[in-house]
């Protein structure tokens, strides 16, 4: 791979992971305390660790094939933890500037929009059907919120 296609999959792997368990956390967490601030302490936690877990498994992972070069290494380790910490701490604004449920509703359609985006343009880069494509990527995302918000609501009900 080249240089530009390390920094473009560690964009697109940080980007989806980051948006996904963002939403995922805020919801469970919304579902099971109601509380802002520890949504508030969920995002910034999420922004924090899960940003340089995945960019030090990505790093972990390119060097375990043994094929890429130091740089083209470090470049999908960073640019995985510039976009996984970037597009998980702009799920904060709702939170600080919103009362909570409506910061969720709008953190889950920003969230959902960027997918959507971003599924397009993977599209149109492999000459792919739009609505497959991004259909395929929205369902998905949509599980994981569905599923998040169940666990909250379970976890509330067992141990609230």
């Amino acid at each position: 791979m080249k240089l530009a296609e390390h920094i473009r999959s560690g964009i697109g792997f940080g980007l989806t992971s980051s948006i996904i368990t963002t939403i995922g956390l805020m919801v469970g967490l919304f579902s099971g305390t109601h509380l802002r601030i520890a949504v508030i302490g969920g995002v910034i936690t999420i922004a924090i660790v899960d940003a340089l877990s995945d960019a030090f498994a990505m790093h972990i992972s390119q060097e375990s094939t043994g094929n890429e070069s130091a740089r083209d290494i470090w470049a999908s380790t960073f640019s995985t933890f510039g976009a996984k910490f970037f597009f998980a701490i702009i799920f904060i604004v709702p939170v600080l500037f919103l009362e909570l449920s409506t910061a969720i509703i709008v953190s889950i359609a920003f969230g959902l929009f960027l997918i959507a985006v971003f599924s397009v343009w993977i599209a149109r880069s492999q000459n792919k059907n739009l609505a497959n494509v991004a259909g395929e990527h929205l369902l998905i995302a949509i599980a994981v919120i569905v599923l998040a918000y169940l666990a909250g609501v379970w976890i509330a009900g067992i141990f609230g």
